[in-house]
This record gives structure tokens, sequence and C-alpha cells, in this order.
């Protein structure tokens, strides 16, 4: 029997990954403030973040019944700080700058709730990421595109930024915002199985 995904994210790149996969989700936008979260190291930051998106629309009554809602949230680790989306293009600059030739890890919390049974479960995802070395001229360029606006880390690497990442130790889905592997691993553990998603 087939069974409804929510995506409770407005990632376009959340979405075309899913669909890539052979799911087609339901997307309810959480409207979270990712603001009111502070001081927590990067990983839990991720996590927490993708829990209170996932139960956000989790309790909204326009979730079909029986779905499985997911929340997903991204952000990059560099120096032991995190780093989410950048304010400004003059922020990302200087965060290209910072990152530039260096490597920074990518953390992707999910958070998996069976509206059916109530049910969590959640964990997090991380993959090492390399960059290039950019030049200023480059990093002007690439900032232009608005792409590393809107994304955790000020980075892409299904996108314009994707020629300035050398190489990553983990799962490439991840970078992207949603890992996989992973997300098949929580859909086992509330009892369904992962065919059972597909369209």
């Amino acid at each position: 029997m087939r069974t409804t995904l929510v995506l409770a994210s407005a990632s376009p790149a959340r979405l075309a990954t899913l669909r890539a996969a052979g799911l087609e989700p339901t997307v309810i936008v959480s409207g979270v403030d990712e603001d009111q979260v502070t001081d927590l190291p990067p990983a839990e930051l991720a996590l927490q973040l993708a829990e209170l998106k996932c139960a956000a629309v989790a309790a909204r009554s326009d979730v079909p019944t029986g779905s499985l809602v997911l929340g997903c949230d991204s952000v990059l680790e560099l120096d032991g700080e995190p780093l989410g989306k950048p304010l400004d293009p003059d922020e990302a600059r200087r965060r290209w700058q910072a990152m530039r030739g260096r490597t920074g890890v990518l953390h992707s919390g999910h958070s998996l709730r069976d509206t059916a049974s109530g049910r969590v479960a959640a964990a997090t995802a991380s993959t090492v990421v390399h960059f290039a070395d950019v030049g200023d001229d480059e990093i002007e360029a690439y900032v232009a595109t608005g792409e590393p606006l809107h994304v955790a880390g000020a980075f892409t690497i299904d996108g314009f930024g994707g020629a300035f990442i050398r190489g990553i130790e983990g799962d490439h889905h991840n970078v992207v915002g949603v890992s996989l592997p992973l997300l098949r691993e929580l859909v086992l553990e509330l009892g369904h199985a992962w065919p059972d998603l597909w369209r």
C-alpha cells in the first residue's frame, strides 16, 4: 500500500532529490522561525530545527491521515561554528573567503513522524565537504548569482556552486539537504517499507 510522504520544507533541492528517487511528496512549509534555536553545536542545531519543522507540520489539520511527515534542516560546520543561510551578499562573500581551500562538515537533521501512530524517528547525517581555493573574482561572480543567499553554508553542490566543491566524504544527497540512505532507515524504523513511498 502506498504511503504518503509530506515534506515540511520549501527547499526545491530537497523536493527534486526526493522526486528523482521515485517519491512524490506533498509539500507543506512549516513556517518555523529558524532563529529561535541558538547556542547548540552544529549537528544538534540541525536536528532540533528538523524536529521543530516536522512537529509544526504534523500538527496541522490539512496533513493527510496516515502520512509520514519529514522535517529537514542543514547547517554547515566550519571551525566548530554553525553556519546557516547568509543574511546578505556581504556575509556570503566573507563566508566564501573563509571557506575557500578548506574543509567543512555539512550536517542535515532529519525528523520523520508517522501521523497514524505518532511515533517519531530522527537522526543527523554528516558529510565532509572540501572547498576549492576559489579566487575573489569567482566569489564575486558566485555571490552575484544569488544562489549562496538561499542555502545553508552559502553553497550548493547541485548548482552553480558545484564547481567549487573539490570532493566530499559521505552521502552526496545529504549535501543537497536530504540523505536518502538515512531517510530509508528512518522509514524502516517506523515500520514502513521504502518501496511503499515510490509513486
